[in-house]
């Protein structure tokens, strides 16, 4: 009789901000099981924000034998394995011992903010930084965070001007030492965050090599997100395992949640939110200071593939200030509860511009507000109206884009813990009018990495047989007339225009 075949998985690797994961996916899409270790926050200066390399790659190893472990996995059942990462953060080590020259710097790190500022006063840089690169001059993006480990770190400019140092992103160091240095490579949303790849030619730009003054040598191979970018080789893990996807984390949510087609959108419910909708082989230059991104691409496709995104700086992290600096609320879990004890926020409005207003705003000295309040202000409406406010947020980015996009938006999918909130779902839903999707499994990023490692592979045949696995979802409908909405938003613009002047 014939011994039945081992089952056989997906792992994707999920490097973020606080945490390396390690999670495993089976035929069907499901995710059978996860392990996850933290790692510190370094704050070496005030704004300033560090990570240690090493210490990210042995989380990240440490996550994946304890998940093979615990889960009782052979590597011979582990079909392939999928990067995903936290984008912007930079590392920069010696080719020749394979050891950083300094600790990451991490995307949320402002030291660079007045180099980025001085540089792009001139309108015409700027202009050009934004037509090559989609993105907007800020020191969010990784080549300051280059440059200034360059200048900084005794004996740097020397080396890489030998040819001895190698940039990456996190995919970037993850690859080169799970594959002990053979391959130095990061795939194209990466490469679109660092502030030095032209979008619309597809490499990284002379001219902004250039002006930061980086040499070439030091950049890794981009590649297709879903391409098939080496073997495990590094002594801590098992050898020969196939990584067949690399993706930067937003972008892998987006592939996750099947957003294949121009128009369709999805929006993650973090700490903050990243809204990013599909705009196909069209890189839309935005009049909302909008960022134009690539979007990740199932393998054979000719073109590249591009996005629009919009970030909301204050979202779960105003709930978080309600619990760990108000008292107002025990825990993230009560808020739904209690924004459901009242009919509405009794005029109370929230603004939560703790480091000003993003897109469609765009004011850096904007300061948070709570307006309306009232004698009869109860914490139950000030919990609502800090639910609503993440709401509010994305539903101007929603309209800008759509504006931008010449997209009406059909459809909305969440993903990301705060997405978990019935009440916040429902009330986005209402405010944008079209339906809001959630998946049963809410770890779009995670599935993002996987499904692209696993159409290289040939684990999953095609994009359809991903569709169908992810038509599970929780859908809200608009329940609101439309006299309500629009009561609503304008309040809510009225709070806007409270804050910016």
């Amino acid at each position: 009789m014939r011994e039945q075949m081992a089952e056989r998985f997906v792992i994707a690797l999920d490097q973020g901000t606080t945490s390396s994961r390690a999670v495993l996916v089976d035929r069907t899409g499901t995710i059978c099981g996860m392990a996850q270790f933290p790692f510190k926050q370094l704050y070496p200066q005030p704004g300033w924000v560090e990570h240690d390399p090493q210490e990210i790659l042995s989380t990240q190893i440490s996550a994946l034998i304890n998940l093979m472990v615990s889960k009782k996995i052979e590597p011979s059942q582990i079909d392939c394995i999928g990067i995903t990462n936290q984008r912007e953060t930079t590392v920069v080590w010696d080719r020749q011992t394979g050891i950083p020259i300094a600790n990451a710097i991490v995307w949320q790190c402002r030291r660079t903010a007045d180099a980025v500022a001085e540089l792009s006063a001139d309108p015409a840089i700027a202009k050009t930084i934004n037509a090559k690169t989609g993105l907007i001059p800020d020191a969010y993006f990784s080549v300051s965070k280059i440059r200034w480990l360059l200048d900084n770190t005794p004996g740097a400019r020397e080396a890489a001007r030998a040819n001895r140092l190698a940039f990456g992103t996190i995919d970037t160091w993850l690859l080169w030492s799970l594959t002990r240095g053979e391959v130095h490579a990061t795939d194209v949303t990466n490469a679109s965050r660092t502030m030095l790849y032209n979008i619309h030619e597809g490499g990284w730009d002379d001219w902004l090599l250039e002006l930061f003054d980086i040499p070439v040598s030091m950049m890794p191979e981009v590649r297709p997100s879903s391409s098939v970018f080496g073997q495990t080789a590094h002594s801590g893990i098992p050898a020969g395992i196939p990584i067949c996807g690399v993706v930067g984390d937003q972008q892998a949510a987006l592939f996750g949640q099947c957003c294949f087609k121009p128009g369709q959108a999805k929006n993650t419910y973090g700490t903050g939110c990243f809204l990013l909708m599909h705009t196909g082989f069209e890189a839309i230059e935005s009049s909302h200071r909008l960022i134009t991104t690539i979007a990740a691409s199932p393998p054979g496709t000719k073109h590249t593939q591009y996005a629009l995104e919009g970030s909301v700086f204050v979202a779960g992290a105003l709930i978080q200030w309600l619990r760990d600096e108000l008292g107002i609320v025990r825990s993230a879990e009560q808020t739904e509860q209690m924004a459901c004890s009242v009919n509405d926020t009794a005029g109370v409005y929230i603004v939560p511009a703790f480091t000003g207003l993003g897109a469609p705003y765009w004011d850096p000295e904007a300061r948070g507000l709570i307006y309306g309040l009232t004698r009869g202000t109860r914490k139950a409406h000030i919990v609502r109206a800090a639910l609503e406010s993440m709401a509010f947020q994305v539903y101007d980015l929603v309209s800008a884009m759509e504006e931008d996009a010449h997209f009406k938006l059909e459809a909305l999918k969440a993903d990301g813990g705060a997405s978990r909130n019935d009440f916040l779902m429902q009330f986005q839903s209402n405010l944008l009018q079209v339906p809001l999707a959630r998946p049963t499994n809410i770890e779009s990023t995670a599935l993002g990495a996987a499904f692209l490692a696993g159409l290289s592979s040939g684990f999953w045949q095609d994009v359809s047989c991903l569709e169908e696995l992810s038509a599970k979802s929780r859908i809200f409908h608009p329940e609101v007339d439309d006299e309500m909405r629009w009561k609503a938003l304008q309040g809510w613009a009225d709070a806007i225009r409270r804050t910016l002047y």
